[in-house]
């Protein structure tokens, strides 16, 4: 610091605001008029040593002015960044690492201290030599141009060191006492392994004398008086010097040995891992071993070494050529017959590891039988055990149904005490014949306004508190596409009510939900409604009925029959009587309490809630909260709804509601259960599903031969429609599929390559690309990706909210692809009467038209006996000489057939024309 040094840069030097230096210098006892004056050495060491008697330095413990610290202590902060993997994800880490490190003038180290008590001897030494503390470094430093003075050496400074210095006694004590162990540790492998090679060459010594004594023919039958004297044990081979004891102070190539075994900091050392004796040295690198392998490996490292050719190597082995020893092999003497064990279907390449043969010879074994199957497809159970017998081998069927066995005791758990429940109704018949307004005059609501075109499309499910008690009903589609719903309607429900129009009478659909009624054992009530008409007659309903074993009470019969108006109310109640007294009669019961079961009647993918499904609890109790296995989906249950969007605590039986929190939308007619945990809900879904893929996939592979070659016969020119239906409910999916297919003719065939429920998806947009399909859409619309896919593609996408329109669309569209048909059409007839000779146009036919017109500009054929002999084109029409266009019915005439002058009496002449038809199914 130079002398001309004045406040302001002194307070700058020390990073002290100038006013809080003069009023310490003030303090101090020195009076400066402002931070510009001059401050000396002097001063300044009065200042200092006014601020070190501030804050209780003593003075006399100072060092003295220009004298060089004696120890300097260095602080080293790095701070790193570490990117560690987990799973697929990366996670940065910032790692800071502090270093410090003192470093002491020689001298002072060397300097001797006051004498301390002697450590103690540690209780267990470690078993490794501990690395010696480094010696101490001495910096060199240049004494600087204006040293200032030095602070003395503090009690606390003195206090460091001398700890350091008994901490670095302690660790030499340390090292002294674990070398001293590491010595007697070496002693005593030697030891063992001297005594272990005497006993080794004892062995082998024996064992030479017999062979002497053998090869000799010394040996007699009296192995006790013939015997050789055992020979002298020999003398034990020398000891190899023993280890020299190792001076008290680790020496320096003694330092560097251990340096790379151990970690240090500061100047305490921490001690690596060590190996604790020569076997743990021996199987470094092998600690994947078991202890059996080990011991092992261990005797046979420990014997001696085979002699004798072909003999020693048997005896190493434990004998002769039977492989007795633990990686020994026998060659089979017969075929190995496995007992395989085959479920509903299984694919080739797992048929194939369970016969342990390659999948090719799977394959070239099921094209030997006829059978064109790939190594990835499935065969069925038949077939398989046929390939397996086939292969020399036992099948044997596997049971594959050990969760739905467990579901089945899960819900035979269930019991308890049946009560009286409300009655199911569905409510059936044909189109338009008033069967949604007379459940909506029941329920006082407008249900029927609200339906495309006022025609149910999908089950409609409620229940009903009416005077007469709760009343459940299913409204079930009356168009004939509905078949399937009609017929699920009639097996979940209690009764049947027949809507019949009194003006309309029995009707297709009529008579099919007759059928459905029949069919489940179901009892009917007869619903004649539109009474209120004026052209209404029931008695007609009554007769046409007859024809379907359907007989009324008046007639004798067991059938009852209501006269009702859904517009009017009128016999409404009278139904509603009925329906009771039916129910009474049927005595219907279930149990309310426990774990719920019953059936899906629709299901349907909602925007906002995701699958919802519409159950008919049919035993037990529907809580919030409950595990489910719906067909092949399961879940928890989040939320439950009725009709009216109210959130019920639950739902008793013979109550339909709406359930939310499915893994997926469920097939409409799917059972349901309750169960007591997630687990076995997902365990049955699963193995439903994996059970449903495989037949699926059976049902398209393994072909026979002779069927491949007949769709390949009949495929030639065939037309292939492709569709892709996407509709709100999974009752209408499968109603539009079957309808659709069922177009399917020998011309054209109808292919829907996917069908499913909620809107039309960019995946739905792709898969009509990729097949060029006509995409459908029943009261749903295509999202916005969607539409970009399809409007750049020009895919055929067409809306509907009625099912006519869709079959209707259909066939015009399949019929586009058929194009059109020629057809021929006889248009007239002339019979030969007489040939005249022309020399201008040959042989010229005198006829009678006797059916028709016969037109000049029209082919013709020339028939004799009824055979063609002939077909082309008339070369002149003439009535008397004059040429004419054409000649009708009953008129004579003159025909010149072109080309051809070889007509007789009696030939007919046949005119006909080409029209095209177009094709339609």
């Amino acid at each position: 610091m130079s002398q001309q040094t004045t406040i302001r840069k002194l307070a700058e030097l020390v990073n002290t605001p100038v006013e809080k230096l003069l009023e310490q210098l003030a303090t101090a006892g020195m009076k400066f008029s402002g931070p510009d004056q001059v401050v000396t050495s002097t001063e300044k060491m009065k200042l200092l040593g006014f601020l070190r008697r501030t804050h209780g330095k003593s003075e006399a413990s100072a060092e003295s002015v220009g004298e060089a610290p004696k120890k300097i202590t260095l602080n080293r902060r790095k701070v790193e960044e570490v990117t560690v993997s987990a799973g697929r994800s990366k996670t940065t880490v910032n790692v800071e690492v502090r270093q410090k490190r003192t470093y002491v003038k020689a001298a002072e180290a060397e300097a001797p201290e006051a004498p301390r008590a002697a450590p103690a001897a540690p209780a267990a030494p470690v078993a490794e030599a501990p690395v010696a503390p480094a010696a101490p470094v001495a910096p060199v430093a240049a004494p600087p141009r204006n040293p200032a003075p030095a602070a003395p050496i503090d009690p606390e400074r003195a206090e460091i060191l001398r700890k350091l210095e008994a901490s670095r006694a302690r660790n030499l004590a340390e090292q002294q006492a674990l070398a001293e162990v590491d010595r007697k540790r070496a002693e005593e492998n030697e030891r063992k392994r001297q005594e272990a090679q005497a006993e080794r060459d004892r062995v082998e010594a024996e064992r030479k004398a017999a062979e002497a004594a053998a090869r000799s023919g010394g040996a007699t039958a009296d192995a006790g008086s013939a015997a050789p004297a055992r020979p002298a044990r020999p003398a034990p081979a020398a000891p190899r010097a023993p280890v020299a004891a190792r001076p008290a102070a680790p020496r320096a190539d003694d330092r560097n040995n251990n340096a790379a075994r151990h970690k240090t900091r500061g100047s305490h050392a921490m001690v690596a891992g060590v190996e604790d004796d020569d076997a743990t040295k021996r199987f470094a690198g092998q600690l994947h071993l078991s202890a059996a392998d080990r011991a092992r490996r261990s005797n046979v490292r420990g014997k001696p070494k085979p002699t004798g050719g072909r003999r020693g190597f048997e005896q190493q082995r434990g004998g002769g050529g039977g492989g007795s020893g633990p990686h020994g092999f026998e060659r089979p003497t017969a075929p190995v017959v496995r007992e395989i064990a085959i479920g509903e279907t299984i694919t080739v390449a797992d048929l194939a590891q369970k016969l342990a043969l390659k999948g090719g010879d799977v394959v070239k074994a099921l094209f030997k039988m006829g059978v064109m199957a790939t190594i990835t497809q499935s065969i069925d159970h038949d077939t398989a055990v046929l390939i397996t017998e086939e292969l020399g081998h036992k099948a044997v069927r596997a049971d594959s149904n050990d969760f739905e066995d467990a579901l089945l005791a899960h819900s035979e758990e269930v019991q308890g005490e049946a009560r009286p429940r409300p009655p199911v109704v569905t409510i059936m018949g044909h189109v338009d014949h008033g069967k949604t307004s007379l459940l909506d005059y029941i329920r006082r609501t407008k249900i029927a306004s609200g339906e495309a075109g006022g025609i149910t499309q999908h089950i409609g499910a409620y229940h009903v508190e009416t005077p007469k008690g709760v009343i459940s009903f299913l409204d079930t589609p009356g168009h004939a596409a509905f078949t399937s719903m009609r017929a699920r309607g009639a097996k979940l429900t209690d009764i049947v009510v027949l809507v019949v129009a009194a003006d309309d009478g029995v009707m297709p659909q009529t008579k099919e939900a007759v059928q459905h009624a029949k069919a489940a054992g179901v009892p009917l009530i007869v619903a004649v409604n539109k009474m209120d008409k004026s052209d209404a007659d029931p008695l007609r309903v009554k007769n046409e009925l007859l024809s379907q074993d359907v007989v009324a009470e008046e007639f004798g019969g067991d059938t009852q029959f209501v006269e009702v108006s859904a517009k009017t109310g009128l016999g409404i109640d009278t139904l509603l009587d009925a329906i009771s007294l039916q129910a009474e009669v049927l005595e219907l019961k279930a149990v309310p309490d426990g774990r719920a079961s019953g059936t899906v009647i629709e299901s349907s993918l909602d925007k906002g809630r995701g699958p919802v499904a519409t159950v008919l609890v049919q035993q037990g109790q529907l809580k919030k909260g409950d595990y489910l296995v719906c067909g092949i989906q399961y879940g928890r249950v989040r939320a439950l709804f009725d009709e009216t969007g109210k959130q019920p605590d639950f739902a008793g039986p013979s109550i339909p509601v709406q359930v939310l929190g499915l893994s997926g939308v469920p097939d409409a007619g799917d059972d349901f259960v309750v169960v007591e945990d997630e687990r076995l809900a997902k365990d049955v879904a699963q193995q439903r599903e994996a059970k449903r893929r495989e037949t699926r996939l059976v049902s398209s592979a393994g072909n026979r031969m002779e069927d491949i070659l007949a769709q390949m016969g009949k495929g030639e020119g065939q037309q292939v429609l492709n569709l892709v239906i996407k509709a709100d409910v999974q009752g209408s999916v499968q109603a539009l599929s079957q309808a659709l297919v069922a177009l399917s003719n020998d011309d054209i065939r109808i292919n829907v390559i996917h069908a499913g429920v909620g809107g039309i998806t960019e995946s739905d947009a792709n898969s009509a690309v990729a097949s060029k399909a006509t995409v459908i859409g029943f009261n749903v619309r295509a999202d916005a990706s969607a539409r970009k896919i399809i409007e750049a593609n020009g895919v055929d996408l067409r809306y509907f909210s009625i099912i006519y329109d869709v079959i209707d669309q259909v066939k015009q569209v399949a019929s586009g692809l058929l194009g059109v048909e020629i057809r021929e059409e006889i248009i007239g007839i002339a019979e030969v009467r007489d040939v005249f000779r022309s020399s201008k146009f040959g042989a010229v036919a005198g006829c009678m038209i006797v059916e028709g017109v016969v037109k000049r500009s029209k082919p013709i054929r020339v028939l004799r006996d009824s055979v063609v002999v002939f077909e082309g084109e008339l070369e002149s029409l003439r009535r008397f000489k004059e040429n004419v266009e054409e000649v009708r019915n009953g008129t004579e005439c003159g025909i010149g057939v072109k080309a051809y002058n070889d007509v007789k009496v009696g030939d007919q002449i046949e005119c006909f024309e080409r029209i095209e038809v177009p094709r339609t199914l």
